[in-house]
């Protein structure tokens, strides 16, 4: 059982440095020293005693007069006595959004508790939660440092600088890069192997990052860690009607959801197998049908709607008022329509009874509902009584009121000529790649993800210049937040511990 053995808490002072605001007529509030809350454990992970620091607190990056400019918050978990000959790797781990704090992922499985969830795709019931030791968790093999965004979690804009300054696709990026130089310099962590672990927009703001460190920072990755990939937009954004793209790229998950709902009629035995033909069918006969159009010959469209009705668990009269394009939002309202219920867009094992029927899409996702609340009281328990984080700020879990409607994905200056497209990082991530020949990437994906296709994944990672040699995929059965089932959970861990160890050479 993990022990509290030792407790240190540095409360900000009530005197700090006085910055002038942007116009330079103006004295903006005071910056107080960053705040920290440190404890000092001894726990058991993957059958190994371990005693380490656990810090909660702010680091400051600063602006280009080298004044703070940003409270960057962190839960950084970091191994004590360690030897002078043993590799210590650290990961840095953030959710996505954009504007999602690290709940998910610290209290979800790589933190060293967890919340206990259902695994069956169940809803968490009422409070208390059950909260658990994480002891299969990848401390024994990193340090792990979960990040809050500029905006999310304690994490806030200094001085007379405001959140939308971080709030864009470069920008977030560049801050979060800022920070983990920053980091490694005040904790002398230069020459350990570094690693990046980010889920959904986390994997987005990845890709940037790693093209920032690669290059202008000169801090080399050893490895990444992409769960639920969201590089390309193009193959995640299923509510276009006119995007050939996602029919293609989300026809495999549907498939998997009508499976798991006892939709597929004959029904395979094997997930896997149904799931490899999905993915033929969807390339090689219905990609060349949806490329047609109205072109395509009758006989060829009826064998395309009677495939893809198999295929999704739809009747054909549906596929063909649909005119061959099943969108996922509308997929998700109407594969068990005659039930009453919708299925869950972040996990399609999940189900929820909407008010209207008729709707044409869910009116919100099932698996958010199910365990939402349980993360966020759980994780809010534990950071005050096992981190004894006494402070009387906000932990914004779900980011900023402002923070949505401020967000830039605009890639130019303003004035400049920009025409808009799907969001795509994975040219930078591209371009780290190439920077680095040895970097490699673990994609983690689950079956049952309506939000980021595990077919995407493939599709977005198979081009724009990537190398095979450098990508590896898992997968697994669940959906978005694929540990919520708990031997997902065991594998999405034992494949991370297996990746991290393959890339510091043991």
């Amino acid at each position: 059982m993990r022990k509290t053995i030792f407790l240190l808490v540095c409360i900000a002072t009530t005197t700090g440095i006085q910055l002038a605001q942007a116009s330079g007529d103006e004295v903006s509030k005071p910056i107080p020293e960053a705040t920290r809350f440190i404890t000092e454990h001894r726990a058991m992970f993957n059958g190994k005693s371990l005693e380490y620091t656990a810090t909660a607190g702010e680091t400051y990056i600063s602006d280009e007069k080298g004044e703070p400019k940003a409270s960057i918050f962190t839960f950084a978990y970091v191994k004590k006595n360690v030897s002078a000959n043993e590799v210590r790797p650290v990961t840095f781990v953030w959710n996505g959004g954009p504007g999602s704090a690290s709940v998910w992922l610290h209290m979800g499985t790589f933190g060293p508790t967890r919340v206990s969830v259902p695994s069956d795709a169940g809803h968490a019931g009422l409070p208390p939660y059950p909260t658990v030791e994480a002891t299969e968790t990848i401390l024994d093999v990193t340090d792990l440092v979960f990040v809050d965004p500029v905006g999310t979690g304690f994490s806030r804009p200094l001085g007379g600088h405001e959140g939308k300054e971080f709030w864009g696709l470069n920008e977030d990026a560049e801050s979060l890069a800022e920070f983990i130089r920053t980091w490694v310099t005040e904790n002398g962590r230069w020459n350990s192997p570094r690693f990046l672990l980010g889920e959904s927009y986390g994997t987005t703001r990845g890709a940037v990052i790693a093209k920032i460190m690669e290059g202008d920072f000169l801090m080399s990755l050893n490895g990444i860690i992409f769960v639920s990939q969201a590089l390309d937009y193009q193959g995640s954004s299923p509510y276009i009607r006119d995007n050939i793209i996602a029919h293609i790229t989300y026809l495999p998950t549907m498939s998997a959801a009508a499976w798991y709902h006892n939709k597929v009629n004959p029904r395979p035995e094997s997930l896997e197998a149904f799931l490899e033909d999905s993915r033929a069918f969807a390339t090689d006969e219905l990609l060349p049908a949806l490329f047609k159009g109205n072109t395509i010959d009758a006989a060829t469209r009826e064998q395309v709607r009677d495939r893809l009705a198999y295929f999704t668990g739809l009747s054909p009269e549906y596929v063909e008022r649909a005119n061959l394009r099943v969108q996922g939002r509308r997929f998700a309202k109407e594969l068990l329509r005659e039930e009453g219920l919708a299925i869950g867009l972040l996990d399609a094992r999940y189900t929820s009874d909407d008010i209207d029927d008729l709707d044409s899409d869910p009116a919100g996702d099932a698996a958010n509902y199910a365990i939402s609340s349980a993360f966020n009281a759980t994780f809010m328990n534990y950071i005050r009584n096992d981190l004894n984080v006494d402070w009387d700020r906000t932990y914004l879990t779900s980011g900023d009121a402002e923070l949505s409607d401020q967000w830039r994905y605009r890639t130019v200056a303003d004035g400049k000529s920009y025409e808009p497209m799907f969001v795509n990082t994975a040219r930078d991530l591209s371009v780290a790649l190439r920077t680095n020949p040895s970097l490699k990437v673990m994609v983690a994906s689950g079956y049952y993800d309506l939000v980021t296709p595990f077919f995407d994944a493939e599709y977005t990672m198979n081009r724009h210049d990537i190398r095979a040699d450098q990508i590896e995929y898992t997968y697994y059965g669940g959906g978005h937040m694929m540990y919520v089932n708990e031997p997902a959970r065991l594998q999405l861990l034992h494949d991370t511990r297996a990746f991290i160890q393959q890339q510091i050479g043991e």
